[in-house]
């Protein structure tokens, strides 16, 4: 495993995208997110902006390179099984310290929150890590000043343009729309997720709102299902409409 994660490391260096691990969704988002962007995933509850991100975690991973990942969603052992349950064992890059994983547990002011993940990001960033995702900021953001918030995307986009690639998953209904907007136009990526009722069946749609830098013309909106054992699988528009 670690002969082979070398290898990976080296193909690494020659990558330009955040790939999915799948070419059918990459294709999606104009070829993948180019590193060294500021990526936002934004949705209601149950969407499949965690699934996004997992997805993404896994595609770089495989891709060799170096991630830190903060959750307030999950401990280290739940994130692990959810993306077992998924077909992705990441318990290997785990252990070999290609992936660390920090639970947040928010006890503080949320500004003070938001400045303490911000120091955390940086110091990742010095110490290798080359992608950064925060899944969810939700909760650090709820009742924390609009000024705050940007000063947190503002200092994120300045350490992007220096290297790192962070993506940063939020609820829809964390911030006004107004917020949103202003967060958004900082954003290099804008991916829009959110369920949608076909039929009798219950869909999951990502819109691709914005991928700046992508090598081809995005794909709008994608439909897909999530299976445990296969993750996210894509269904073709005439088949989720029929």
């Amino acid at each position: 495993m670690q002969e082979k994660l070398e290898t990976l490391e080296e193909e690494a260096k020659t990558k330009t995208v955040v790939s999915t691990g799948s070419r059918e969704i990459d294709d999606k988002m104009g070829g993948g997110i180019p590193l060294g962007s500021l990526t936002l995933i934004e949705g209601d509850s149950h969407s499949g902006k965690s699934v996004l991100s997992q997805q993404m975690t896994w595609g770089s991973l495989s891709d060799g390179s170096r991630l830190a990942f903060f959750t307030t969603e999950n401990t280290v052992k739940s994130l692990v099984r959810q993306m077992q349950s998924l077909n992705i064992d990441i318990l290997d890059y785990l252990l070999l310290g290609r992936l660390r994983i920090f639970p947040m547990e928010i006890s503080q002011s949320k500004g003070e929150v938001l400045d303490a993940l911000l120091k955390a990001i940086r110091n990742e960033g010095q110490k290798g890590a080359e992608l950064i995702f925060v899944d969810a900021l939700t909760p650090c953001i709820t009742a924390t000043t609009p000024e705050a918030v940007l000063y947190f995307f503002e200092q994120c986009k300045r350490l992007c343009s220096n290297g790192m690639t962070i993506i940063i998953v939020i609820h829809s209904h964390a911030v006004d729309r107004d917020l949103l907007v202003r967060i958004t136009s900082l954003c290099d990526a804008h991916l829009r997720m959110r369920t949608e009722e076909v039929g009798e069946r219950l869909i999951k749609a990502m819109e691709v709102a914005k991928v700046r830098g992508a090598s081809k013309r995005t794909g709008n909106i994608v439909s897909f299902e999530v299976e445990p054992g296969l993750g996210m699988r894509i269904i073709p528009i005439s088949k989720a409409q029929g």
